[in-house]
């Protein structure tokens, strides 16, 4: 499977090369399909119909990937990541397949949410394969291979999503993924090897799983469209929220006596577990947040086109994966927590630059501010994801990184609600550049709120320098 650590260096000519460019295809696949739909709605709308309604092709997929992932890690510990991946990649081809055939808008909506069940096993495996044939020395630029590809999804997704409804149809911004899925499948049943990893015994906690997929999906789908498709103080709310807090009550009550649980409560009492997962829910926040609302800001603010919205951000998509391939060499100087807390500093840097942004603000200004926070991203991210799967074995390294992507999820579905409130509440129906800005302004603060809880998050983490550099454990 892969050479011995230190034979080879990480890159596409290694003896790993081919997993690793299977990896980044994977993770390519579920970046894409977040974003390469976004600019091709109305030309949906115009066939299918159903305006009111399309809001929740982005919804159901967040939704599906978000409750699915801790399923998926527990899975991937019993029965191994090769499995799991596989059967993820198969999964999002079939609803990619059924998307471009979509008939009507509520049928384009049940086939997203299959799209979203087969992401929310293929990303966190992605993950947990890179942690299991990298050694910590290796992991850092291996992250930073994987990081890149979300900066070109970024980039290109919403670019080629209008070339594909202007000029062929909007059908196949679900197509293009069937030869991508093929190629990523064959590549990892060929080339990924995992005969000689443990096995555990095969014991599924059916319950806990249905009652976490249940709570869970309450509380992110409350998130999601309180707000929006009911009001927050509303018996809809409630009872959504409700569900979701009662049905998680339940989940813990059934963990604590479960022999083989599907997510095991030691993962929220471990101090190194906790902080990384929070640190992944106030990344997953921030990022969003910035991704959603700043070309809001350079194209309703600033006056600019959807271009300059897309350049503005691309310093932040490029700096973040060039920092994550790099913060390998401070940590293992330094360690996990200090290198965390550098790149939670600097992201508390960019935080406050944003408060500077306004209607006389250049597209260079916007730009430089996103530069600095995709700088502290990139060394606070990786380092605390490769924490969090370096204090656990094999065994339970896949349910450790599939609640990581959890954490992370949860919290870019808290950012846009509260971000996406604070907007109704202060812009309405009256976007005017002004009134606009002074309601961007405030979603601002709440990134300089993020990026104060991400340090605070950083600092929690235990001391210590790496131990083992070469220690894929």
């Amino acid at each position: 499977m892969a050479s011995e650590p230190g034979t080879a260096d990480v890159g596409f000519r290694s003896e790993r090369g081919p997993i690793l460019a299977a990896l980044m295809l994977c993770n390519f696949l579920v970046a894409l399909d977040t974003t390469i739909i976004a600019t091709s709605v109305l030309t949906i709308v115009g066939e299918l119909g159903g305006f009111g309604q399309f809001p929740w092709l982005f919804s159901v997929y967040l939704l599906a990937q978000a409750v699915t992932v801790p399923l998926y890690g527990k899975l991937a510990d019993l029965f191994g990541r090769k499995r799991l991946v596989l059967f993820g990649i198969g999964v999002f081809l079939v609803g990619s397949i059924l998307c471009g055939l979509a008939w009507s808008m509520p049928s384009l909506i049940v086939f997203r949410a299959i799209q979203g069940i087969g992401a929310g096993a293929v990303q966190p495996m992605v993950q947990t394969i890179a942690g299991d044939i990298y050694t910590v020395r290796e992991r850092a630029k291996a992250q930073g291979y994987l990081a890149s590809v979300w900066a070109v999804a970024s980039l290109a997704g919403p670019s080629l999503g209008g070339l594909f409804s202007e000029f062929l149809s909007w059908r196949w911004i679900f197509f293009v993924n069937v030869p991508l899925c093929i190629v990523a499948a064959v590549v990892l049943a060929r080339r990924f090897d995992e005969t000689a990893r443990p096995r555990v015994a095969h014991r599924i906690d059916y319950t806990g799983a249905a009652l976490l997929t249940v709570g869970a999906g309450a509380i992110v789908l409350g998130l999601l469209e309180g707000g929006r498709s009911w009001a927050w103080i509303s018996g809809t709310s409630v009872a959504v929220f409700g569900l979701g807090v009662v049905t998680l009550a339940a989940f813990v009550a059934v963990e604590r006596r479960a022999p083989s649980p599907v997510l095991p409560l030691w993962v929220l009492t471990r101090r190194v577990l906790l902080a990384t997962s929070a640190v992944a829910a106030v990344i997953g926040s921030v990022v969003l947040v910035i991704t959603t609302y700043v070309p809001t800001l350079v194209q309703g603010v600033l006056g600019l086109g959807a271009l300059a919205g897309g350049f503005t951000l691309a310093p932040l998509m490029l700096a973040w994966p060039a920092m994550s391939s790099q913060s390998g060499r401070v940590y293992l100087r330094i360690g996990f927590r200090r290198t965390s807390v550098i790149g939670a500093s600097v992201v508390a840097v960019g935080s406050v630059l944003t408060l500077r942004w306004s209607e006389s603000s250049s597209v260079w200004e916007v730009a430089a501010g996103c530069l600095v926070l995709g700088t502290g991203m990139g060394l606070v991210a990786s380092p605390a994801l490769i924490a969090a799967q370096s204090s656990v074995g094999y065994a339970e390294r896949g349910v450790v990184t599939s609640t990581n992507t959890f954490a992370r999820n949860i919290g870019s579905a808290v950012g846009i609600a509260v971000c996406g409130a604070i907007v109704n509440a202060t812009v309405g129906d009256d976007p005017r550049p002004d009134v606009l800005a002074d309601g961007l302004h405030v979603v601002f603060w709440t990134v300089v709120g993020g990026a104060v809880l991400l340090l605070v998050a950083a600092s929690a983490m235990p001391g210590g320098r790496v131990a083992s550099p070469e220690s894929r454990d």
